[in-house]
């Protein structure tokens, strides 16, 4: 058990911040989507729209497994990946899942000019409002909790600098002797 997976809604940090905590402790840095997108050679909302969310999942659970066989990897996961019961059984098994929180308006604010979130596609609405991103943004974060809740660790990511919020984990991780 020596992978440290990162979780937590999209935005909530994952993928910036992943790559500096495994600089920092020196373990090596996988992105779940990057390489979903490396594989297809398309990006995510391209693969949600030619392929459908199956397909992607699918995919998904195949990259996962890949990198749970590793050892001393920081995995950044998608927003969405441990709804999945044998993704987060394999995740448990192989490191320690760290959730990165993030209130629905600091979510609003990362997200609210991005094209590439298939979540956030909204079909109907070239502008869609404020309301209408935070009343999604709070749906999928009520069907996401009861997994996020089995994380091992919690880091809330609003209003602190990712470098503050890694200082913050290698201490946690240290404290735990998990690193060190």
């Amino acid at each position: 058990m020596n992978n440290i997976y990162l979780t937590g809604f999209m935005a909530s940090g994952k993928s910036t911040l992943g790559p500096i905590l495994a600089n920092t402790i020196g373990f090596d840095f996988a992105d779940v989507d990057k390489e979903i997108e490396k594989k297809v050679e398309k990006k995510v909302s391209a693969i949600f729209k030619d392929f459908g969310e199956k397909y992607f999942r699918d995919l998904e659970q195949e990259i996962i497994k890949l990198f749970s066989g590793k050892h001393k990897v920081v995995v950044s996961l998608g927003g969405g990946a441990i709804n999945s019961d044998s993704n987060l059984r394999l995740i448990k098994k192989t490191g320690i899942l760290i959730f990165l929180n993030a209130s629905s308006e600091s979510i609003y604010q990362r997200l609210k000019f991005k094209k590439d979130r298939p979540a956030f596609l909204f079909e109907d609405f070239e502008n869609p409002t404020k309301e209408m991103f935070l009343l999604k943004i709070n749906d999928l974060f009520e069907a996401r909790k009861k997994y996020y809740s089995q994380a091992d660790l919690t880091f809330q990511t609003d209003n602190i600098s990712i470098g503050k919020t890694v200082d913050l984990i290698v201490k946690k991780l240290n404290s735990i002797h998990f690193i060190g």
